[in-house]
């Protein structure tokens, strides 16, 4: 036996710490590449070539680009308040990196004859063989998903600045109706796990994908995710053509790469929830007899839902606010509740 911190060997405290910076640093590079690949993509959509300069095809580009940022000079608006205009990026930046500790993104490896679950919150009990995790994960996930949204207000209160408050003003707007949305969609899905456990989630969707089982639930949580996290047709809290830049106008320097790391980074973990909710998540073919397989089928299903949310930037207009809030309350909420009642029917009905 292996030296025992509080119960558990050494052997899973090192698997912790590196299951966490690979996450981070997947997450991490997917957001600097995520830019890069949504200018070529669009570039070849509209019959661009998009970045070409730097490195071969453009690959230096993210890089290029963050030693830009990094030394541009830093401008803080002599009215603004200076704390909250500091701490609102940071505010913005850090749930969406956080909330990526629950998703599991692979089954059940072996280490030098440990089991380790390929998740950053999870552990298997070395008595029981039993593998815990966060029980209310999609729960977590909602809550500091909700927490972005004070880093867009603040930015925007914080600027001192007219066009800032509004882009602030309709983010947070925006937020809390698509929240209750997503929220509600996603109801059916715990309905039919009956648990809150992503990574049990996954487990049930070993032989059918619950995106076949609930497609009303599916569609309706991928749109009110990007409308949540201000990805396009839904991007009015930036709104370049009405707002100059939105709530980020007065930013500058690593401060405004900042909240474009956040978005991507919203962008990643959103893939990753869809993909973990409702398209199986780490499971695929042949992955039981190759547990390495799991996060490969997982990084695919994110970066195919992060290719479509880029085909959408491409093809679709921008809503006017309106429209926005229409879609919002009068559209989106009631397809939510009418999905969690027929749900609930067909349920009892079969049982």
């Amino acid at each position: 036996m292996g030296m025992e911190i509080l119960g558990l060997p050494m052997m899973y405290y090192i698997a912790m710490v590196a299951k966490v910076l690979v996450a981070f640093v997947f997450v991490l590079l997917t957001v600097a590449y995520a830019t890069y690949a949504e200018r070529k993509i669009i570039g070849h959509m509209q019959v661009r070539v998009g970045p070409m300069r730097t490195g071969w095809h453009g690959l230096l580009q993210p890089i290029a680009d963050g030693v830009k940022l990094f030394f541009k000079e830093e401008i803080i608006p002599s009215q603004a308040s200076t704390f909250a205009f500091l701490l609102a990026p940071l505010i913005a930046l850090v749930p969406a990196f956080i909330t990526f500790a629950v998703i599991p993104f692979g089954g059940v490896i072996e280490v030098a004859g440990y089991k380790i679950p390929l998740q950053v919150a999870s552990y298997i009990d070395t008595a029981t063989g039993q593998i815990h995790d966060l029980n209310v994960g999609a729960l977590y996930i909602l809550a500091m998903s909700s927490l972005g949204v004070y880093g867009i207000v603040l930015a925007g209160w914080a600027s001192n600045s007219k066009y800032s408050l509004m882009g602030g003003l309709r983010a947070s707007a925006q937020m809390i109706s698509y929240e209750l949305s997503a929220g509600l969609s996603i109801v059916a899905v715990f309905m039919l796990s009956g648990t809150l456990s992503l990574s049990e989630i996954v487990n049930q969707q070993s032989t059918i994908w619950f995106a076949f089982k609930q497609p009303l639930a599916f569609c309706l949580f991928f749109i009110c995710s990007l409308a949540e996290i201000n990805r396009t047709p839904f991007d009015l809290p930036e709104a370049e053509t009405e707002l100059v830049s939105g709530f980020c106008t007065e930013y500058s320097s690593m401060k405004y790469a900042m909240f474009f790391m956040a978005e991507y980074a919203n962008m990643v973990t959103v893939c990753a929830l869809t993909a973990t909710l409702f398209l199986g998540g780490w499971q695929g073919p042949f992955v039981s007899s190759f547990a390495l397989l799991g996060p490969v089928y997982f990084i695919a299903k994110v970066y195919a839902l992060m290719f479509f949310c880029m085909w959408i930037r491409a093809t679709l207009p921008r809503y006017r606010y309106d429209q926005l809030m229409h879609l919002g309350w009068k559209v989106m909420i009631p397809l939510s509740l009418i999905n969690i009642v027929v749900t609930g029917v067909i349920g009892y009905v079969i049982k």
